[in-house]
């Protein structure tokens, strides 16, 4: 019998996800927050659809089976503390209540590790998050770990139509930040797919993995990078923002337990994945 997977967020990940373990032959239930988005995804070949908050005893009650495999990589859709609490904190609550045998998967952040010295961290450095949204984020991961569920702590993505520090140069809205010897952490968008779908059956329970490219960079080398590739002026420098949503960190994030299972990303760098997207 194929797996049984129900993929709880199908958006940018979640959906390229959802295709690839289908055309593996998972057999692939999607959970969408919305009526609209649900609408967007009936040429899609799920099983089924599930539509509601992953945060509601109702909708996990909808004589749900049991999976072998449950992937959380749901947003917040942009939200702050509430969207936070409903999607990962209670989210994950009810993944572990109501699926406590399936091989579990949640997509954290990187922002968690709230290091700002340009430090190399590990799945074993100190992660305490600056913010609200990012202790929320924590707690969710801990609640995660403590069942037996694998946590996924995921770079910056970008990827096709995806790549905000890209399009703001592009439109000549960059502003390289103080020195600009800040670090960036990236992934692809497909990089992160291919380490979902490879953990699933490569990761062992209650870890977390860090997933990022092999070559953190400054905004500066960057912004440099770009405007070589455009033959455009460097942005401008200006003051450092420290009012971002998952707080000012500057820190370098170590792959090598992602890499030690087996998985290579398909682009090393950010150089390598904006050259594919043209």
């Amino acid at each position: 019998m194929p797996n049984q997977t129900l993929i709880i967020g199908c958006g940018y990940i979640g959906l390229p996800l959802a295709l690839y373990l289908q055309s593996q032959g998972h057999e692939i239930t999607g959970w969408v927050h919305s009526e609209v988005s649900a609408e967007s995804l009936k040429a899609q070949p799920f099983h089924r659809l599930v539509v509601g908050s992953v945060a509601s005893p109702g909708v996990w009650d909808q004589a749900l089976p049991a999976y072998d495999v449950v992937i959380h990589c749901a947003s917040s859709r942009r939200g702050g503390v509430a969207a936070y609490e409903e999607v990962f904190l209670r989210g994950v609550a009810m993944m572990n209540a109501h699926q406590p045998r399936a091989r579990r998967l949640f997509v954290s952040s990187t922002s968690v590790y709230g290091q700002t010295k340009g430090e190399v961290v590990t799945e074993e450095s100190e992660s305490e998050p600056v913010t609200d949204t990012g202790r929320i984020l924590r707690v969710a991961e801990l609640a995660a770990l403590v069942e037996g569920a694998m946590v996924v702590r995921s770079a910056g993505i970008y990827g096709p139509e995806r790549g905000v520090l890209w399009e703001k140069f592009r439109r000549g809205e960059a502003v390289i930040e103080g020195d600009g010897l800040r670090w960036i952490n990236q992934i692809h968008q497909r990089d992160l797919v291919g380490a979902l779908a490879h953990l699933i059956s490569h990761g062992e329970p209650g870890q977390i993995y860090n997933a990022c490219d092999d070559m953190p960079v400054t905004q500066l080398d960057f912004y440099t990078w770009c405007a070589e590739q455009l033959h455009k002026p460097l942005p401008p420098h200006g003051a450092v923002n420290p009012n971002r949503k998952r707080g000012l960190t500057n820190k370098r994030v170590s792959n090598a337990k992602l890499r030690g299972t087996g998985w290579v990303p398909g682009y090393p760098s950010f150089r390598e994945g904006l050259a594919a997207a043209g």
